[in-house]
């Protein structure tokens, strides 16, 4: 059997990412730049050779709208199984989602939790600040959000192993990547950030995760060097 890969994108550059706002549960679509951005990667991985068997996103529309693009330059519009899991959604912010960014993670959580910076918090601790600031009930505690997500990403890999292994694409979101690497790999104790468009490949083996990349961003610079010479 061949080896099962992830080949986790995170979705390309939204009007919340790029006005600030914590997009959660809530969702906008690519601005022309993410778009840009996610046919650059597109264009990257058609350039590396790599061969993908399936297709997976979170139920979001940017998570969709990014894989559209991906599978275009890739050529498998309708060539492969593509299946939506909202497992693998973002976090919820509760009644912050939407909200700017900066009034959450530079205003109010610190305040709540008593840190001159929230990304000095771990994940767990985190999530759980954002329980008590969300006047909604809606944001989930570590111990189901973390289990959420690594049913949606264990259920994934399953999949693809059943199906005799090989490469899947997957496109989720920047808080819930770094959730699931810090789930494979507890040296990882903050969120990483990943960037838009950024690849993180993890492997699964005898019912276990490895990473492989986190957060590569070299098949966008590929695909962006192919563009400017097309211009």
């Amino acid at each position: 059997m061949t080896k099962t890969k992830l080949y986790i994108i995170r979705h390309g550059k939204t009007m919340f990412n790029t006005i600030g706002r914590a997009q959660g549960w809530s969702d906008t679509p690519l601005t022309a730049e993410g778009e840009r951005g996610i046919h650059e990667l597109g264009i990257g991985l058609r350039e590396s050779g790599l061969k993908f068997s399936k297709a997976f996103s979170s139920d979001s529309g940017r998570t969709i709208q990014t894989m559209g693009i991906v599978l275009e330059e890739l050529g498998l519009t309708g060539k492969i199984p593509y299946t939506f899991d909202k497992r693998i959604r973002e976090w919820c912010f509760g009644s912050f989602d939407g909200a700017y960014g900066g009034e959450l993670f530079y205003g109010v959580i610190p305040r709540v939790l008593n840190t001159d910076d929230y990304k000095e918090l771990s994940l767990p601790e985190l999530a759980n600040g954002l329980v008590e600031v969300d006047t909604a009930g809606w944001a989930e505690p570590w111990e189901q959000l973390s289990s959420r997500i690594l049913d949606g990403f264990t259920a994934i890999a399953k999949d693809v192993e059943a199906s005799g292994g090989g490469n899947a694409l997957v496109v989720s979101h920047s808080m819930t990547i770094g959730a699931f690497a810090y789930l494979i790999d507890e040296a990882i104790t903050k969120n990483p950030g990943v960037q838009n468009g950024s690849v993180t490949v993890v492997e699964y083996e005898n019912g276990k995760f490895t990473i492989r990349t986190l957060g590569d961003m070299s098949y966008r610079q590929v695909g962006a060097k192919i563009l400017e010479k097309q211009k």
